[in-house]
């Protein structure tokens, strides 16, 4: 696994993206520490897709965010449950 900080990340992105197909590679700063990982990408006509996986498939839809967002701001001001 490669650590590097988040300074030398970003003045050699294009380095540890391909150093990230191979292997393990962390971002750190002082708080966190980031994973990065590839995947590999189907691309479409007009933008790349990630492929589907469990993680992408417990996600929900910019419509249902909108929905429950605004479900949620009528509950807090009706004070409706």
């Amino acid at each position: 696994m490669t650590v590097v900080s988040t300074k030398e990340f970003n003045s050699n992105q294009e380095k540890y993206f391909e150093m990230a197909v191979d292997g393990n590679v962390c971002i750190k700063n002082e708080k966190y520490m980031f994973h990065l990982i590839c995947r590999p990408v189907v691309q479409d006509e007009e933008y790349l897709i990630f492929e589907p996986n469990d993680e992408l498939r417990s996600c929900i839809t910019m419509d249902e965010v909108r929905t429950r967002t605004r479900e949620g701001i009528h509950q807090f001001f009706t004070g409706s449950e």
